[in-house]
């Protein structure tokens, strides 16, 4: 009985591991860049991220730029804007669309929610790269 059930969890830890690396792998499509970015959204420039569901750009930051979303009154997203499809491509830049839900592509047609960064419609099949933020309430730092 003891063996077999070193023989499961064996099994288990294994398969764990290769799950682990699958998605590692994926998260390596957008190359990694230093990102270290602290904005007091509380500054006119950053007026838009004053309410939930708004959302601003940051241009030269991250690969090609990131999107910084208002999830929530104490959450933020930020998103590097090259998309996931075909990344080396020229054009593959998401920019939010009219409605500020989602994100396109507009090479590939690729379109990503904003409050997760999730595939809505391919031929993306893995989500936006999103980068780590802070709020302490005025300052909100994106990192990784």
């Amino acid at each position: 009985m003891y063996k077999a059930l070193k023989i499961s969890v064996l099994s288990i830890c294994t398969f764990c591991l290769a799950s682990i690396s699958a998605c590692e792998k994926n998260n390596d499509i957008i190359p990694n860049v230093f990102v270290d970015r602290t904005i007091f959204i509380t500054q006119p420039t950053y007026n838009q991220l004053n309410a939930v569901g708004g959302w601003i750009y940051l241009n030269n930051e991250g690969v090609r730029g990131i999107i910084v979303y208002r999830k929530t009154i104490d959450e933020f997203r930020a998103y590097d804007r090259n998309c996931t499809f075909d990344p080396a491509e020229a054009c593959a830049t998401v920019d939010v669309e009219s409605s500020g839900l989602s994100a396109i592509d507009n090479c590939c047609g690729s379109v990503f929610e904003l409050t997760e960064g999730f595939v809505i419609n391919g031929p993306a099949t893995v989500s936006l790269k999103r980068y780590q933020t802070f709020f302490d309430g005025a300052a909100l730092r994106i990192t990784n």
